[in-house]
């Protein structure tokens, strides 16, 4: 199963007996908080969670794979996900 935005609200909204709509700006906050810190190039750490990373790649060669051109494809940066020894120990049914 799949958990949406959706889903995470009604469930904090259960757990912390707030209205949906408190809950739902709490997560929009959250998620804002999160995106303009990697934005800035930061890490964000959640404790017994994990860290999320900006990763710079380089450039590097492809191919136009209709032509056959070879060019040069720009560097990007992309999130990348480390979970905690917690989160680790917990999904492989050890916590």
């Amino acid at each position: 199963m799949t958990v949406t935005r959706a889903h995470l609200i009604k469930s904090i909204s259960r757990q912390v007996e707030l209205p949906k709509g408190q809950c739902s700006h709490l997560l929009q906050t959250l998620l804002e908080l999160v995106m303009k810190t990697l934005e800035s190039g930061e890490d964000v750490v959640i404790s017994r969670f994990g860290k999320f990373c900006i990763k710079e790649n380089d450039k590097r060669r492809g191919r136009n794979p209709a032509t056959g051109e070879e060019l040069l494809l720009n560097g990007s940066r992309v999130v990348t996900f480390r979970c905690s020894t917690v989160l680790r120990e917990k999904i492989n049914g050890r916590g």
